[in-house]
């Protein structure tokens, strides 16, 4: 890839990195085969932006200790950097982004033949409608979901993730990383659409050579997602 830098990127980090997001893949399975019911409030507890920010400082942390036991420099391997052009990063990314949602709209008439399926309502995030009582809990959530989430999945699966994979080659890199990605929601029906989700952003990450416009689209879609859930909007 022009203009990628050159990491030296262990074996054991790879074996620790895909060993820690396969555990996490597997327990987010089990927790969702379990049979445990997402609460229709999800968004609205306040409890469930505190046990978000606690998995996501858990997932940062391992994924840092990686790095730094593995001694590998962050920058490079997280491609904390700008990208070359923020214009055309910006191009690219609107056109990921109307991919994802072009994707998301096919499977989603291709499951309505079968059934009434829906990959939205099985992971469960996103609520049913505004409740303007609970407004503090909702932007806590929000906050979390359009910042927090996408920061900390773009850095372990498009940074270190597609890094440590990528002297393995591109496609496999990215088509890989993309996969253990959808597979870390422990979601079923919406596994497809979420590694093509991963795919894409991959895809984002290594065109422009940075992590930014990755965390960028990933903010943007949760963002809408959930603002388009409670404006009643389709």
């Amino acid at each position: 890839m022009h203009g990628e830098a050159t990491v030296a990127r262990p074996r054991g980090a790879l074996i620790a990195w895909l060993v820690f997001v396969g555990i996490f893949a597997l327990l987010n399975y089990a927790a969702q085969l379990s049979g445990t019911e997402t609460p229709d409030d999800l968004a609205y507890r306040y409890s469930s932006s505190i046990a978000a920010l606690i998995q996501y400082w858990i997932i940062f942390g391992v994924v840092i200790a990686i790095a730094l036991v593995s001694r590998i420099e962050l920058r490079s391997a997280f491609a904390i950097r700008r990208p070359t052009s923020w214009p055309r990063a910006i191009g690219i990314a609107i056109l990921a982004l109307l991919t994802i949602y072009l994707a998301a709209f096919v499977y989603e008439r291709v499951l309505s033949v079968f059934g009434d399926w829906s990959p939205t309502e099985e992971q469960g995030l996103v609520p049913d409608g505004w409740d303007s009582s609970r407004a503090g809990a909702f932007v806590a959530f929000f906050l979390v979901v359009t910042l927090v989430a996408p920061a900390v999945e773009e850095l372990t699966y498009r940074g270190l993730g597609l890094s440590l994979l990528m002297p393995y080659g591109t496609p496999v890199a990215i088509l890989l990383a993309g996969l253990l990605f959808g597979a870390a929601h422990g979601l079923i029906v919406a596994l497809p659409i979420l590694a093509v989700f991963g795919i894409v952003v991959g895809l984002l990450r290594v065109r422009t050579n940075s992590i930014y416009p990755p965390i960028l689209l990933h903010a943007t879609f949760n963002g809408t997602a959930l603002l388009v859930s409670v404006s009643g909007v389709g």
